[in-house]
């Protein structure tokens, strides 16, 4: 066999090989590599939007957060105000609840005061009245009289 004859048979075969593939084998392939690629990049796209998205939900988590934060201070001062009040409004109560018994109990000494007044007024005028009879019963000698006078300053004192 002649060896330029072989190369050219080789040539002729390969060629039509180069054909078949061309024509069969390269469009399949061809069509998954481009389908491939358009998946890798829209996953590439959906993972930057994602980001992004992320990015965003982040921030407005952040912010909510802020929100959240001066609401709750805004509460806690609402409640801070609403404690001092309560007290204030408590003092002022029991003053008032305090000078009401202070008067009741002022009120109760006063009156204690008079009945004691008025009891050693009507023993005072019984002892004088007692002393009166004694005095008008015995003899108008002086020193007697001078001896029952000073019993009666004794029971008195007592």
């Amino acid at each position: 066999m002649n060896l330029n004859a072989t190369i050219l048979g080789q040539a002729i075969a390969f060629f039509l090989f180069v054909i078949f593939c061309m024509k069969y084998v390269w469009p399949p392939l061809i069509e998954a590599i481009e389908k491939r690629q358009k998946e890798i990049a829209d996953s590439i796209a959906s993972a930057e939007r994602a980001k992004k998205d992320l990015d965003l939900a982040q921030a407005n988590m952040t912010e909510q957060l802020q929100k959240a934060k001066e609401q709750a201070q805004v509460i806690i001062e609402q409640a801070n105000k609403r404690k001092v009040q309560i007290l204030e409004n408590a003092k002022v109560e029991a003053e008032q609840e305090r000078k009401k018994i202070i008067m009741q109990a002022q009120a109760e000494i006063d009156a204690d005061r008079k009945r004691a007044y008025e009891e050693l007024r009507k023993q005072i005028a019984g002892l004088a009245i007692a002393g009166a009879e004694r005095i008008i019963n015995c003899s108008v000698n002086e020193t007697v009289n001078r001896t029952l006078v000073d019993t009666m300053v004794a029971e008195l004192e007592q």
